[in-house]
């Protein structure tokens, strides 16, 4: 068991090891990219990384405060699923209707490794191949999916 400090400091080197090797790996636009806090400059869209003692996920949370809206973004995702799924290679788990960490409804498109430990070093490389394809190929979606949302802006 790790002390709340060691706790953070094996999660902050993962996600800054994570970061560096990621940093010279371009968009699909050719930028350079923030790939551990992805924008997707779409307000209550985002593209989370998640790993803990037992999972790691990537997925794209909806979190937008009105049930309507949110089920809105999370039915033109919908529309877009032939072209994730294209991209990625490989279907998602759909939740519409979940709740995040803090107990907020989201919705939200993932997909989940089992089992590994972010604090164990010797899944980091079991997680950064799990977590390297995955936002990459999202990036990939992302480059032509984001203008079917210019109308919900």
């Amino acid at each position: 068991m790790y002390s709340k400090t060691e706790a953070a400091q094996l999660r902050q080197a993962f996600w800054t090891a994570f970061g560096q090797y990621m940093q010279p790996v371009p968009s699909a636009e050719g930028l350079p990219t923030n790939w551990v806090n992805y924008k997707t400059g779409l307000k209550h869209v985002f593209f989370r990384l998640h790993a803990d003692t037992r999972r790691a996920t990537v997925g794209i949370d909806i979190t937008h405060p009105d049930a309507g809206l949110r089920e809105l973004f999370f039915e033109q995702f919908r529309e877009l699923r032939a072209l994730l799924e294209e991209a990625t290679g490989e279907a998602w788990t759909w939740a519409a209707d979940t709740t995040d960490e803090y107990g907020k409804p989201i919705s939200r498109i993932y997909q989940e490794l089992t089992p590994v430990n972010l604090f164990s070093r010797e899944d980091w490389p079991r997680l950064i191949s799990f977590f390297k394809p995955r936002i990459v190929a999202l990036d990939e979606f992302w480059s032509t999916a984001q203008y079917a949302f210019d109308e919900l802006r």
